[in-house]
């Protein structure tokens, strides 16, 4: 059976010229970043190499890119660090409904520790509401985070707008960029962010790897104690081999953006346009054009999203479902909800995300799946079967 991975927003497999810019790291060069002999200085002097790297790629100083275990870890330092920094000034931090849960779950514990939040919402589009976000500032607001680009429907949200906003008002202004990064263009003087995340397994790029550019002068509380890397700001041995991958795999995917992005921008806008043209009872999630060039997120009537998920992997089609199992129970993506979805079509939904590798052939052969598949699932649905006027006991 041939294997056609469509979940390219989960993660990208690595790039073999990034794995091979890597390998010597592993076997040769293998010595602590930190140790003072020869090892040590070859392995730290890739560290700043790719430091430095990175960091002119998005418009930043090499002082200001602080290495981390991923995107995970940034969202969570930048919101902790924050608060840590700043609670003296203020305890009023604002982020937007539709922030990836590694957001979401870290404001809901500083709200244990006598933090408050503003979740900012959204249209019917996915796009944050910038009237709202100057209406929610208040003399205590310390913190506004917007992600770029949402993790779930690929809507590019206004941050060149949220970041003026909170300049206006002295206000720290972060944004989450692991979904945009390596896909659209991002430089943090154009953005205007005090704050970005990003990681590199989502650009072929190693998993376990991310960083955090922090502003220089930007007061930042620490979350991982104990060493002295990372300019004493983040504890733990630097993971050599990852930098190293991280730096080429930006530079990869920063030289080939244009080409990458009209290529799976074709893909995707050909499985939107048959999606939505050859199955009944369907619904595009996000922006239509203001939108990740590799997103298609939809919703599918009257079946569930677990049930197209599971039979399209039968097919040998790998994607993603928009809702999460949590506590053995089904839960709607709160990204729908927020846009206004309604709950049932919430849980149909299902998200492709496509990749360099993908081709026309693929997508092809998915949609045809899907259209099975779909008429499959509704033929045994109940709902399904009361909107064409049928009566099946159940």
């Amino acid at each position: 059976m041939n294997r056609i991975y469509f979940d390219h927003a989960a993660t990208t497999p690595l790039d073999k010229r990034v794995f091979e810019k890597m390998t010597p790291y592993f076997t040769e060069i293998a010595g602590n970043a930190n140790s003072q002999h020869y090892f040590g200085r070859e392995a730290m002097k890739a560290v700043d190499e790719a430091r430095d790297k990175i960091a002119s790629l998005i418009g930043a100083r090499p002082s200001e890119i602080y290495f981390t275990s991923g995107g995970t870890e940034a969202d969570n330092w930048a919101l902790r660090g924050i608060a840590q920094a700043f609670k003296n000034k203020g305890r009023h931090m604002i982020i937007s409904k539709i922030e990836h849960a590694a957001m979401i779950t870290t404001a809901a514990e500083l709200e244990k520790q006598g933090f408050e939040f503003t979740y900012l919402g959204v249209d019917e589009n996915g796009v944050v509401d910038l009237e709202e976000l100057e209406r929610s500032i208040r003399p205590d607001t310390i913190f506004i985070g917007v992600m770029y680009a949402n993790n779930e429907v690929g809507t590019i949200e206004p941050v060149k707008e949220v970041a003026r906003i909170a300049k206006e008002h002295g206000i720290t202004c972060f944004s989450d960029c692991v979904q945009a990064m390596g896909a659209i263009p991002v430089n943090v003087k154009d953005l205007g962010v005090d704050l970005l995340s990003f990681s590199a397994h989502k650009f072929y790029g190693p998993k376990g790897i991310g960083a955090l550019y922090i502003r220089n002068g930007l007061p930042m509380g620490r979350i991982i104690t104990g060493g002295h890397q990372e300019r004493t700001k983040r504890g733990g041995t630097t993971n050599v081999p990852a930098v190293v991958g991280f730096a080429e795999a930006l530079s990869i995917a920063e030289k080939e953006l244009d080409e990458n992005a009209k290529y799976v921008s074709g893909l995707r806008d050909r499985f939107i346009d048959r999606v939505l043209s050859e199955i009944p009872f369907v619904k595009l999630n996000g922006h239509r054009t203001q939108r990740l060039p590799n997103n298609a997120d939809i919703s599918f009537e009257y079946i569930e999203g677990e049930s197209i998920l599971f039979s399209l992997d039968l097919e040998g089609i790998a994607v993603s479902s928009g809702s999460a199992c949590s506590s053995g129970s089904l839960e709607p993506s709160h990204v729908l909800l927020a846009m206004g979805v309604d709950e049932a079509l919430a849980h149909g939904s299902i998200r492709f995300t496509f990749g360099k590798h993908n081709t026309v052939e693929e997508v092809d052969y998915a949609v045809d799946k899907l259209k099975e598949i779909v008429a499959r699932l509704r033929a045994m649905s109940p709902l399904f079967a009361e909107i064409k006027g049928e009566v099946k006991n159940v």
